[in-house]
């Protein structure tokens, strides 16, 4: 399989399904392109009818879409246990991975994510209800599932590989948050595949303008 991606530093969808792969022990070869470079769309469009990474390459199947991608994977090379064995779990896990997918705007508007930056922003009104709400969800999964393991819903699974741009956007940003939650961000930032992306990001040299935000600290 191959996962093109864009720029480890800035690019929180290719995050998710890249660190499902790499959770989940799925070989898969990476091609990165350069986000806003000449070369991007071009190369893109071998890939993808929409012109946006992650795509993964199966063989003759192609999947856009980061939600997709760990649908595909879970069904066809996790045997299911991408998601919580309990199905009443497996459908809060689902929807807490929609409400990341498709909502938390003003999070993702106004802290773009910047793995190698350490700055200082100062958030909206909208932004820190998203804050609250990410920090309620967080503490009360853990200590939900705590009995099972550290992640949300006790052993890793695409949730948490949903919400990892999320941690990477908080400790950029320095983002207060509850202990329960500030354990959660460290037990994610501690994992071996996000520090493998951390890495990866802070290798890279591109800058791009408008996901700088924010004060240098």
């Amino acid at each position: 399989m191959q996962l093109i991606i864009g720029n480890k530093n800035y690019s929180s969808w290719s995050l998710r399904p890249w660190l499902a792969l790499k959770a989940f022990n799925v070989a898969f070869d990476e091609i990165e392109l350069g986000l806003f470079t000449e070369n991007f769309y071009t190369e893109l469009t071998q890939y993808s009818p929409v012109g946006k990474v992650p795509v993964l390459v199966d063989g003759d199947i192609n999947v856009w879409d980061s939600l997709a991608i760990c649908e595909y994977l879970n069904e066809q090379h996790l045997n299911n246990k991408g998601w919580p064995t309990d199905k009443k779990h497996r459908a809060e896990a689902r929807s807490f991975v929609a409400e990341m997918h498709s909502g938390l705007f003003a999070v993702r508007g106004e802290m773009p994510m910047n793995c190698r930056g350490k700055k200082k922003i100062s958030l909206s009104p909208e932004a820190k209800k998203e804050v609250e709400w990410l920090d309620n969800a967080w503490t009360n999964l853990r200590a939900q599932n705590k009995a099972k393991g550290d992640y949300l819903f006790g052993e890793f699974s695409l949730a948490d590989a949903f919400f990892a741009p999320v941690v990477f956007r908080f400790a950029t940003y320095g983002i207060d948050v509850s202990e329960p939650s500030k354990d959660y961000l460290k037990t994610m930032l501690a994992h071996p595949a996000m520090q493998e992306w951390l890495k990866g990001a802070k290798a890279e040299d591109a800058v791009i303008d408008v996901a700088e935000v924010g004060i240098d600290v």
